[in-house]
């Protein structure tokens, strides 16, 4: 899968798009509001049972029956799949509960890897390592130590360290978590829910908690792949990979090189940009020739340190070729495009917006083109003719469209030969 399929992996829309389900969702929603209260009373209960009852298989079914009128149902394939003497389970992410749910089936621990160790860890069904953990590796060694001891429940880890939608791709397995043993069993799991989805990035626990019990029910199921062990030679990234593609097929996805980290930058560019699918000119007709555009949020990027300074060596670089448009817009829009081709040109065609010296501004004839901050570039440009300005507004929108489009094309042009001018000057001074 490409990266910029890294959209279909995640849902950062709760509700529906379509406009049928979402006025069954706003029927549905007096009686989802109050079913999450009657369920939140029942969870409270739910969570006593489960501390007050020792781990064993009656509490797991007692657990379970209960999850059930909590709207969380859970499904698993054939029991003798399970490998009572595995002592690693590799499963794929799709919620913060996927721990809780496999919990439900078998006993085992998920280590809590981010966030504050304490009562919420605990009271989440999370492991405490009961140490600062400095790193992967010291991380490795704990869970190595851990799974070698005599008696010691499974560990259930989750390779992809976050979060998908679970329909369309899994994110890369991390290799460290593959170190821990050599023989795992891995578990793929598919949830559904009506009306709303799994999950959406950023969401606290607690808000997919409340959504849960708002939807009528969400379906979890579980499957149970037969044990597989480490080749000898077998590196652990290729293990990592083996398991990775394993799942997906048995899921019926794709397996990904989209990392974590590749996520997290996601959706940190979705979260500063929104689909823009209409731009008006200045003349109040739409501009035919334009383009979708994304709008930043913030007005200016108030980002430091690397990304910062490499918004800075762009914009230096569109500034040398548009001398005339003020530093200002051309960061905006670099903030929105992230490529330099792509700014020149939006700049190009929204020259509405500033005022170049190369445009057109009078109807008495041709323009004369900006200024070169080179020599050469000075003296070529007399031969830089632009197309002039229309005399009179055209009657149609077709012969308006036109005239900007001539317009445009000779923009075009005269930017071309300047940045063809300023490498040929950058070759001459070498």
């Amino acid at each position: 899968m490409e990266t910029r399929g890294i959209d279909q992996m995640f849902d950062f829309q709760r509700l529906p798009s379509d406009g049928f389900i979402l006025l069954l969702l706003l029927l549905y929603a007096p009686v989802g509001l109050c079913l999450m209260l009657l369920r939140i009373f029942i969870g409270v209960h739910v969570f006593l049972v489960s501390c007050a009852l020792p781990d064993s298989v009656v509490r797991r079914f007692i657990v379970r029956i209960m999850c059930s009128v909590l709207g969380l149902h859970v499904r698993q394939n054939s029991l003798r799949l399970r490998d009572k003497s595995t002592r690693l389970y590799i499963c794929n992410h799709v919620t913060h509960f996927d721990h809780n749910i496999i919990n439900l089936l078998t006993s085992c621990n998920t280590p809590l890897l981010e966030g504050p160790a304490g009562f919420l860890c605990w009271a989440r069904g999370y492991m405490e390592l009961g140490q600062d953990v400095g790193s992967r590796s010291e991380l490795t060694e704990i869970l190595r130590r851990y799974c070698s001891s005599p008696g010691a429940l499974p560990l259930l880890l989750f390779p992809e360290e976050d979060t998908t939608n679970g329909r369309a791709g899994l994110l890369k397995f991390s290799s460290w978590t593959f170190s821990v043993s050599d023989s795992i069993q891995p578990v793929a799991l598919l949830v559904k829910r009506p009306f709303i989805a799994v999950n959406t990035p950023e969401s606290s626990w607690l808000a997919e908690l409340l959504w849960a019990f708002f939807v009528p029910f969400t379906v979890y199921h579980v499957r149970w792949l037969p044990p597989i062990s480490r080749e000898d030679g077998e590196t652990h990234q290729e293990f990592a990979s083996k398991v990775q593609e394993l799942l997906a097929t048995e899921l019926g996805v794709i397996s990904t090189q989209i990392t974590k980290a590749d996520k997290a930058e996601h959706i940190k560019r979705n979260r500063h940009t929104v689909p823009q699918t209409a731009h008006s000119s200045k003349h109040g007709f739409y501009d035919l020739g334009a383009r979708p555009r994304t709008v930043a949020q913030s007005f200016l990027g108030s980002s430091t340190g690397a990304e910062d300074s490499r918004v800075v060596r762009m914009a230096q670089q569109v500034k040398e070729v548009l001398p005339d448009v003020p530093l200002s817009v051309i960061t905006r829009d670099l903030l929105q495009t992230n490529c330099v081709d792509t700014t020149i040109t939006n700049l190009l065609e929204r020259n509405d917006q500033f005022h170049l010296e190369a445009s057109v501004g009078t109807a008495s004839g041709p323009a004369k083109p900006a200024a070169s901050s080179t020599p050469s570039a000075t003296a070529s440009s007399p031969d830089l003719k632009l197309q002039p300005a229309a005399k009179s507004f055209e009657k149609t929108p077709v012969d308006r469209h036109m005239s900007l489009q001539e317009r445009k094309d000779a923009l075009y042009e005269y930017a071309r030969r300047r940045y063809i001018e300023k490498g040929l000057n950058k070759e001459d001074g070498l």
